[in-house]
């Protein structure tokens, strides 16, 4: 009897403490199971904040709606692609381009790429097929993006809702190769790391590389950006109802330089409220996406103000909507006519 008691002694400890080791490895793995869930997501909210608000890649391939201020992005769009751009809207553009599908979708997006297959996309603009894509898509800039915030857009991008959208071909007027920015172009992003943010002007400086402003702000000299006016504005574009030249945004007097920080800010922040774009302005439109930059964060925003004021000084006067007759502008006191 005493050695069935000792037994069934055992027997019970042995259990407890099976389910106790059960227990305990049951809770890490839970914990594990969490920690990777709350990374995802963390990985996810900021590849949602870079793709929308920063590198803006929703915003060309989605569809915008002009009919309201700065062409927000149609709802039920995002990813989509088949945005148009063509040399009536901009003339450095050498034909007629449209933006990919980047939702999920297996057929008609890239729901069957690897992330290596979206990364070389990206960064060394070359798809799935191997073909190359024209750099209006500004892969020279993502190439220089820490492999850790492609890697969150990427992330991002497989959250979309696949849109089934097969977009056209591009025609181009030059050859692929004349446009290639081979030599700009790293073979790896594996080393690019995040500058520190406690540095302002250098965050800044990263900021507005993978937003791409200089593309829009530099004026094109026979289809090639004029890097001695780098952010010096001018290039008109024609969309259907309206027409606007980019701003000079370099701290001349002639550009933002008598802007203080909260004008600055304010450009922006304005229109994170519906209000004040939710309407037509007819002629007094804009391309420039104000309200997807307008989720920017006010200290990336002050970042962008940083490092603008130690960029160059161009002297350039900019008329913001060539298709309005004015008087005068009161810089440079330039007459434009209709």
């Amino acid at each position: 009897m005493k050695k069935l008691i000792a037994f069934a002694t055992v027997c019970s400890c042995v259990f407890a403490a099976v389910y106790i080791t059960s227990c305990n490895n049951s809770t890490d793995t839970s914990k594990e199971t969490d920690k990777v869930k709350d990374s995802l997501a963390k990985a996810v909210e900021n590849g949602q904040y870079l793709a929308n608000h920063v590198a803006a890649c929703i915003h060309c391939h989605s569809k915008r709606d002009f009919n309201k201020f700065s062409g927000p992005v149609v709802p039920g769009t995002e990813g989509g692609g088949g945005g148009l751009f063509d040399h009536t809207i901009l003339d450095a553009i050498p034909g007629t381009i449209y933006s990919p599908n980047i939702t999920p979708d297996t057929e008609t997006g890239i729901g069957s790429w690897t992330d290596e297959e979206i990364l070389r996309a990206i960064t060394q603009g070359i798809n799935k097929k191997g073909d190359t894509l024209f750099p209006i898509m500004p892969y020279a800039n993502y190439n220089r993006m820490a492999k850790e915030d492609l890697l969150n857009i990427i992330a991002y991008l497989r959250t979309l809702k696949p849109i089934k959208n097969t977009v056209p071909a591009r025609q181009l007027m030059i050859p692929i190769s004349m446009a290639y920015p081979a030599p700009a172009l790293q073979a790896s992003v594996d080393n690019n790391k995040r500058p520190e943010r406690s540095d302002a002007v250098k965050w800044g400086e990263y900021l507005i590389t993978i937003a791409d402003c200089a593309t829009c702000h530099t004026p094109f000299v026979k289809g090639q950006p004029d890097f001695a006016q780098l952010y010096g504005g001018g290039n008109v574009f024609n969309v259907a109802n309206f027409h606007v030249g980019s701003a000079n945004i370099t701290p001349d007097s002639s550009g933002i330089g008598n802007w203080d920080e909260d004008q600055f800010l304010n450009k922006f922040t304005l229109y994170r409220e519906e209000k004040n774009y939710n309407h037509n302005p007819g002629l007094k439109n804009t391309t420039m996406p104000l309200v997807d930059y307008s989720g920017m964060k006010d200290s990336d925003l002050k970042a962008l103000y940083a490092y603008l004021r130690t960029v160059k000084p161009v002297t350039k006067y900019v008329v913001k909507y060539p298709g309005i007759k004015v008087n005068t502008v009161k810089m440079g006191e330039i007459k434009v006519s209709k």
